[in-house]
């Protein structure tokens, strides 16, 4: 109505439009107020009245509106239905959304609850390893307690008797007459003796070795793995074991030795280590003939000793950990003399190693037709296997038992080896 062109016009809301139609309302052309809509320009797009057609629309295709009314209200029919199906897809989409929003708030809600449920279980179960924890250290203060006040007061009354042998006797050589120290030297020197035989302890009988690990797994605690553990295994050295395949046994300048595995006071094996090992090996004939072996700490409970004997025959070998045996310490060492080298070949026979010569003989004993003095593949009596030429062992990595036959004949062996 602000506009000039259309000031005249009758302006009526979109809704209205279809009611003021039935009521038989023309509608007038905006550009011709007198004129009715009747036409329809098909360029154009929009209603015109026959002034417009003979003015703006004279060369466009026009038609009547009731003959064209079908084939555009049939396409805005159907564009209305596929926008139809769009409102509806897009209202089952926001309604899933809200549902969706619904479960993510339960199930937010739900998770929540088990988190919950599950820390506060977890808490309860690290208080509860924790409380293990503390008994379990104040059960191995006492018993540590328990065996000092033990060691303790054997040592005192060990002490105690000692002091009175020593006051009794040193009375008596001080104060007795030359009868009396002869009438009583047999029971007090009996007395001493049973005094100075007596096996203690020079160190006290456990350490103050207490550690935590907070990286060690320490099981299953109300269902849930727990970490952290006290290390308090004290060694046993009457439960420490020797290993090795020749333990008692050993060859003249050889490196060879053995291991040593700490268990504890259980039986229980040893994972750390850091305890003082000694190892003495010393000859049972000859005087002053001892080896000096080195001992390796693995760090995980176990010490490997290694030695090099100088000269053969039996020798003692003691283990000591805190100045006390190991199980199967003391033990017996044979030393066998020197390890005798092959001086042969090893071969398949002695025709093939020596090029065919006649005169090369074997210690396996074999001959072949045709005047060969050697062995030869397939002859009677062959080992069946490759040897060794100087002695007719079939293990390559053995110990030569012994030469060639002293035959002088025999002698071309040598020649053998040298081709």
């Amino acid at each position: 109505r602000r506009q000039k062109k259309t000031a005249s016009h009758a302006v009526t809301e979109l809704g209205n439009t279809k009611d003021s139609s039935h009521a038989g309302k023309p509608l007038l052309c905006p550009s011709h107020p007198t004129e009715q809509l009747k036409l329809f320009c098909e360029q154009c797009d929009q209603p015109v009245c026959g002034h417009c057609i003979v003015d703006r629309h004279r060369h466009h295709r026009c038609d009547f509106t009731s003959n064209v009314i079908h084939r555009h209200g049939d396409a805005l029919r159907e564009l209305l239905k596929s926008t139809q199906q769009h409102v509806g897809t897009l209202e089952g989409v926001l309604s899933q959304i809200d549902d969706m929003g619904s479960a993510v708030r339960s199930r937010t809600e739900a998770v929540a609850t088990e988190i919950c449920l599950f820390a506060n279980g977890y808490v309860k179960a690290i208080e509860e390893h924790r409380d293990r924890l503390l008994k379990q250290l104040e059960d191995l203060k006492v018993q540590k307690e328990n065996l000092l006040h033990l060691q303790k007061a054997q040592l005192q009354q060990l002490l105690l008797d000692m002091r009175t042998g020593v006051e009794f006797t040193e009375h008596l050589l001080m104060s007795g007459s030359d009868l009396e120290i002869l009438i009583t030297k047999g029971v007090v020197m009996s007395r001493l003796a049973k005094l100075n035989g007596v096996v203690y302890n020079t160190h006290p009988s456990v350490d103050d070795r207490i550690q935590f690990s907070p990286q060690e797994r320490a099981g299953q605690c109300c269902g849930y793995e727990v970490f952290g553990a006290i290390l308090n295994k004290v060694v046993d050295p009457a439960r420490c074991t020797l290993h090795g395949e020749d333990l008692h046994s050993a060859c003249q300048n050889q490196l060879t030795g053995f291991t040593l595995l700490f268990n504890d006071t259980r039986g229980e094996r040893m994972r750390q280590g850091g305890e003082a090992v000694q190892v003495t090996i010393t000859h049972k004939e000859k005087v002053d003939c001892s080896v000096k072996p080195t001992v390796c700490d693995n760090g995980d409970g176990t010490y490997h000793i290694s030695y090099s004997p100088e000269e053969p025959g039996l020798y003692a070998v003691c283990v000591y950990v805190k100045g006390q045996h190991v199980k199967g310490s003391p033990f017996t060492l044979m030393v066998k003399s020197k390890f005798h080298k092959h001086q042969g070949v090893f071969h398949c026979c002695a025709f093939c190693s020596s090029g065919g010569q006649k005169a090369a003989r074997c210690a396996c004993g074999g001959t072949m037709p045709g005047g060969y003095q050697g062995c030869g593949h397939g002859h009677k009596g062959h080992p069946g296997s490759p040897h060794w030429s100087c002695c007719g062992q079939v293990k390559e990595s053995s110990e030569c038992l012994g030469g060639p036959p002293s035959d002088t004949s025999q002698r071309s062996l040598l020649r053998t080896v040298a081709l």
